[in-house]
């Protein structure tokens, strides 16, 4: 019996990063084992991101996607993927660290926790203290953790910001895997914004020390990294690490811990069934209201883009910036 015939898509990308291929990514080839995909200048289906406004241009059913500290706006887009705990029928928690696993195909190995004998040989190979790999010097807190633990004990900076290796590392995977501590901080803290930086030194075995989602033990079991979080403080945690650098039994014991909560959330940022939601939203573009087509909504996605501008200005007045400092003590 012949194979049944996949139905066409036309389908398009834009306002995505900077690197982004339309075609080698994993929205594409989830969709591809369900559809003939064409990319048209005149799609059924747009996937947009936050980096520029040319998805205003389309309208089609629009698909918001994005891995960063960003919420969906729902007067200009139909359905949304974000990291978000949001409760609305259009939206999908998808948090960039479950591409990251995707990619480095490590739903297994971090499924699996480490025997002792597994655990106390990585760790007798950890030769180094820790290190950070960051480009990004946004994150105050992540900076001044940097400096304080550097104060104590050296820390190997590996990216292009506060580089002390000699130049970015090439691999960053490959740099990370020596150390037995990580500083994984985010960018910015917002609860359920978690990327790949907690992922990628447990995927080496190596501890993260992390900072930003309060609500990151939904996913990861707080018994398997180092957090900095409302109960605890910058000092705490450079001598909770300087304890297990001296005592090898404890750096066993974290790296035996299982990684990962099975929840429901982490459950649902799998393929299998990412891709159910994304089939359902696609085949519901002859039914629903498409928001391009409401001039309503495009007069309130305006309005909301203008505000966020302005807010913006406003935030980068050192006026605001003495004030914000001022109360956050």
């Amino acid at each position: 019996m012949a194979a049944q015939k996949k139905p066409l898509l036309k389908i398009q990308f834009t306002d995505l990063w900077r690197s982004f291929d339309p075609v080698d990514n994993y929205i594409y080839q989830l969709l591809s084992t369900v559809y003939q995909l064409e990319l048209s200048t005149e799609p059924d289906v747009l996937i947009y991101g936050r980096h520029g406004q040319q998805y205003l241009q389309y309208n089609c059913l629009r698909i918001f996607y994005t891995g960063e500290n960003v919420r969906p706006d729902f007067s200009a887009c139909d359905y949304a993927l974000t990291f978000d705990y949001l409760q609305h029928p259009r939206h999908f928690r998808w948090p960039l660290y479950v591409h990251y696993i995707n990619y480095y195909n490590a739903w297994q190995q971090l499924q699996t926790p480490l025997t002792r004998a597994e655990a106390t040989a990585i760790w007798q190979q950890k030769t180094k203290f820790c290190c950070m790999v960051v480009s990004n010097p946004a994150c105050e807190k992540r900076i001044d953790f940097f400096h304080q633990l550097s104060a104590v004990k050296q820390v190997d900076s590996g990216g292009r910001y506060l580089n002390n290796v000699g130049g970015p590392v090439a691999d960053k995977m490959a740099f990370v895997k020596d150390y037995k501590f990580v500083i994984a901080f985010e960018n910015s803290a917002y609860p359920g914004y978690t990327t790949e930086k907690i992922v990628e030194p447990m995927m080496v075995h190596s501890i993260p020390v992390y900072w930003g989602n309060e609500l990151v033990h939904n996913d990861f079991n707080p018994a398997s990294f180092i957090w900095l979080n409302k109960t605890t403080n910058m000092e705490a945690v450079i001598q909770q690490m300087l304890e297990i650098d001296r005592n090898p039994e404890l750096g066993i014991n974290l790296l035996m811990q299982p990684v990962l909560n099975n929840n429901a959330y982490f459950e649902g940022a799998k393929a299998e069934n990412v891709l159910p939601f994304l089939v359902d939203a696609i085949e519901s573009r002859h039914q629903i209201a498409l928001v391009a087509n409401n001039p309503y909504k495009r007069k309130l996605h305006r309005f909301k883009k203008l505000y966020a501008f302005k807010k913006r200005k406003l935030q980068q007045t050192t006026t605001y910036k003495m004030w914000q400092k001022q109360f956050s003590k």
